[in-house]
């Protein structure tokens, strides 16, 4: 071996050093995440085990365990399992748990136990990277994505699956019962049947057996989905519910998180979890819940088109929060190569609509549908009108207005202006989304049920933004900042 750099001796009494600090440097991560957690009130997030018992065993204090989770969620290490490997084998850990190793079900327990604290101790982190400047700017992108639940396709049932499932077996049983008659068929009256036969006759009606049975399951399932609020059930993960997601075929049984990520320096500010598959009805709650993260009085907002709900964007405007997305082009009439209402010009001042041909529609009354108040305009020329065929079907064409339209008209005015605003949601919010699931792997979520999982998730976003805090302002920097 001579020639080549040289190891230590296994057997020498000075492998490593005396104190286990000299293998930790100053620029180490691990040191953000020692004087971030020395710096919590666990007390006042309400953490348990705190105050140590009187009696029985002592246990391990919430700081430890706290830094334990940190450090591995930071280093895609989330198993319990492995966090006990870890503890025990690995410097870092070492140092910064005192040398401390908790079994796995001890590091499990504190997840379980703890999430409404760890969710505060997440809000806590971007608190202080508001004081830090790295929040000046109140702008926020919005947008949503479909996290993978610990239930397989195959334990979630819907209405859609089940009639899908239950015709798949018909088709099945029709084909053994025709391959059965023509066994039958294969053999004369008087003549003894081979074996390859009786061999193949006998498998078909074990599957015909085993058909039968399933259908009696599915119908027992079918009974419990019918009677659930969404009529869909599953498994493993109860909470969990089947999503649709952007690619033909490939929905998923899972969570919907719901994320609003700073536009400058691509931080979480807000995130919640929720197990319903749209968009629509979450924009008012995560945008106030980031500006009450910015402590702003007023905020900018991006979102997509997945997000357009008029009673959603009027409930911002009425917060002081400025929406910005696209309306989804959803006419019937556009689709079938007739004028769409856009093509209609509503003149606010005089309460009326000119149609493409330069007449007036005015406004005829107003009713209540789904609580909303709508107003109806309407011409009585359209019937002599040259260009009725490219306009409607019907004896005239009628357009409905809501209410607050006019709140809705200037998202749109806004999008006109800054084309360039879809750009920047994309490039803002997609990229947190992208990181999280890299880093969470293939599977995705590792608890189950919805509370639990949002503590899960409230540790990836807090592992998230700490790398990223890390990545702009430097550890050491950071660690005074921490400590001022």
């Amino acid at each position: 071996m001579k020639g080549f750099v040289q190891g230590a001796d296994r057997q020498q009494t000075t492998l490593l050093p005396e104190c286990l600090d000299d293998w930790v440097d100053e620029s180490n991560p691990v040191r953000a995440v020692d004087v971030f957690v020395d710096a919590l009130e666990l007390r006042e997030l309400g953490f348990d085990g705190v105050n140590p018992a009187a009696t029985g065993r002592p246990a391990y204090h919430p700081s430890a365990m706290l830094k334990l989770y940190i450090y591995g969620y930071l280093n895609r290490v989330q198993s319990s399992r492995r966090l006990e490997r870890e503890a025990g084998r690995n410097l870092e850990v070492m140092w910064l748990t005192g040398r401390l190793v908790p079994d796995h079900k001890t590091i499990a327990d504190f997840r379980k136990d703890n999430g409404p604290a760890i969710k505060k101790v997440c809000a806590q982190f971007v608190a202080l990277c508001r004081k830090m400047g790295l929040l000046a700017k109140a702008s926020v992108a919005i947008d949503g994505s479909k996290f993978k639940a610990v239930n397989s396709r195959d334990n979630n049932f819907t209405k859609g699956k089940m009639e899908r499932r239950l015709a798949q077996i018909e088709e099945s049983v029709a084909r053994y019962l025709s391959q059965l008659d023509t066994a039958d068929r294969q053999t004369a009256a008087s003549e003894v049947p081979s074996e390859e036969l009786v061999a193949r006759t006998t498998r078909l009606k074990e599957k015909l057996i085993k058909l039968e049975e399933e259908v009696k399951r599915l119908k027992a399932i079918e009974k419990e989905m019918l009677a659930a609020p969404d009529q869909q059930v599953s498994f493993t993960d109860p909470d969990s519910r089947s999503m649709a997601t952007s690619g033909r075929g490939s929905g998923m049984v899972g969570y919907n998180v719901q994320a609003a990520v700073d536009t400058k320096n691509h931080l979480i500010v807000a995130h919640e979890v929720t197990n319903v598959g749209t968009d629509k009805s979450h924009l008012a709650n995560m945008a106030n819940q980031a500006k009450a993260a910015l402590e702003a009085e007023n905020l900018e907002a991006f979102a997509d088109r997945g997000y357009f709900k008029g009673e959603e964007i009027l409930a911002c405007e009425e917060a002081g929060i400025t929406v910005t997305l696209p309306k989804p082009q959803t006419s019937g009439a556009k689709s079938e190569g007739r004028f769409g209402k856009q093509d209609f010009r509503y003149v606010a001042e005089e309460d009326i609509y000119v149609c493409p041909a330069g007449e007036t529609l005015i406004h005829r009354f107003a009713n209540e549908e789904n609580g909303l108040v709508l107003h109806r305009y309407w011409s009585n020329t359209c019937r002599t009108c040259a260009l009725k065929a490219q306009c409607t079907k019907g004896p005239q064409r009628r357009i409905t207005r809501w209410e607050h339209e006019h709140v809705v008209d200037a998202v749109q005015a806004r999008l006109d202006k800054n084309p360039d605003a879809m750009r920047t949601r994309r490039e803002t919010v997609e990229h947190p989304f992208g990181t999280l699931k890299m880093r969470m792997g293939a599977t995705h979520f590792l608890m189950k049920t919805l509370p639990k999982v949002a503590t899960e998730m409230a540790l990836h976003v807090l592992a998230y933004n700490l790398t990223r805090v890390m990545n702009i302002v430097g550890i050491k920097p950071f660690l005074a900042a921490i400590r001022a």
